[in-house]
């Protein structure tokens, strides 16, 4: 997963998260998770995108656009490397430490 901080490059939203999921399945839990946890904190999803497909879907939360990809789609579009000039935010500093 890789978030990247794209607010003085998009004039649309301000960071990314990109993420691959190992099978649709897994990918739309991905997405149903980013909508409750948004819900939970008064910043619910705005709209969806691809749901029904299997390879890609969007979740636009206006400030923050999540991109849930399958790995041959997310190799394709290579948002990562189109962004590249965004600042990556490390987003496991802030992680808890386990045993």
């Amino acid at each position: 997963m890789v978030i990247l901080d794209v607010s003085g490059l998009s004039p649309v939203t301000d960071f990314f998260v990109i993420a691959t999921g190992t099978s649709t399945p897994q990918m739309r839990a991905v997405v149903n998770q980013v909508g409750e946890l948004g819900e939970k904190s008064n910043f619910s999803p705005f709209s969806t995108s691809g749901y029904e497909g299997e390879s890609w879907i969007l979740v636009d939360c206006i400030d923050v656009v999540f991109h849930v990809f399958n790995n041959e789609s997310r190799q394709f579009y290579d948002l990562d490397n189109l962004w590249g000039d965004a600042p990556r935010i490390d987003w496991r500093k802030d992680m808890p430490k386990t045993a």
